[in-house]
């Protein structure tokens, strides 16, 4: 399964782009940070550099309450995703016999549950020989973020040479964009950063993304995994503010902006 987290040491656990205290005391909030190391290795070329780190990250957990002990269930069966830091949902099934019209019930939920099965779960048998499987995700954006720019299935699997392999298909897009027939949209989302505030808004993108999606190069003999992917829309990163606030340079190689995201953990096929 998949979770997310962050790491900070200085007792001042913020941890948003828009408020990013760092990892440790020895960067926290100055205009020199991003040119120096967090952890200063001997070979300059191996140091963990201050301006290559995220502002955190956070784990997502689909429990039937909110109790200790349902929260350990969910972690226990792999119910959970990742995030990078924004607090996105994603909630992913996989099975045989979804619909496209079943993602868009209400309780589409209850349906992935009782015909198939969550994310961190193994597919069940194959019900027929001419069946490829087929998933359903859903996801909204943060309350208090940037909108949603796409979700993507991400397909890993070992060839008979050994070889790994992963494909990215985009099912859900914003703004009425157009998925081809290689299973991507190649049309940016687009960006209303303004790094001289720094700002953004979610005059683009969508609060809610879903999709029905079914594996168009199955393979019955072949072992694969599925998981999604949630991309936000560009918005500050926490470097941007660092030249607003403290008038720090950039180094180079240095990101203004990011696409905050979200990771659910795999859904497993095995024949």
């Amino acid at each position: 399964g998949m979770i997310g987290s962050t790491d900070a040491h200085t007792g001042l656990p913020s941890a948003r782009e828009d408020n990013n205290f760092g990892k440790a005391h020895i960067v926290e909030p100055s205009a020199s940070r991003l040119g120096e190391p967090l952890i200063k290795a001997p070979n300059p070329e191996l140091s963990l550099l201050v301006k290559d780190l995220g502002a955190a990250g956070l784990a997502g957990v689909w429990a039937e309450e909110n109790t200790r002990e349902a929260i350990w269930d969910a972690l226990a069966r792999r119910e959970v995703f990742a995030t990078t830091g924004s607090r996105i949902s994603v909630r992913l099934f996989g099975g045989w016999d979804f619909s496209e019209q079943q993602v868009n019930d209400p309780l589409w939920h209850h349906i992935g549950e009782s015909q198939g099965v969550p994310m961190g779960g193994d597919l069940p048998e194959r019900p027929s020989s001419s069946v490829a499987p087929s998933f359903m995700v859903a996801a909204s954006r943060d309350a208090a973020g940037a909108n949603l720019d796409r979700i993507q299935i991400i397909k890993g699997w070992v060839d008979k040479r050994g070889e790994r392999h992963e494909r990215i298909f985009d099912v859900a897009v914003s703004d009425n964009r157009l998925i081809g027939p290689d299973g991507r949209c190649h049309t940016p989302v687009g960006s209303t950063v303004d790094l001289s505030i720094p700002s953004f808004d979610n005059s683009i993108g969508a609060a809610q993304l879903s999709a029905f999606w079914r594996d168009p190069d199955f393979d019955p003999a072949q072992n694969a995994f599925y998981y999604a992917r949630v991309l936000e829309i560009p918005k500050p990163r926490w470097s941007a503010y660092d030249v607003v606030r403290f008038g720090a340079v950039l180094p180079p190689d240095t990101a203004s902006t990011v696409q905050d995201r979200a990771y659910t953990s795999p859904i497993w096929y095995s024949p």
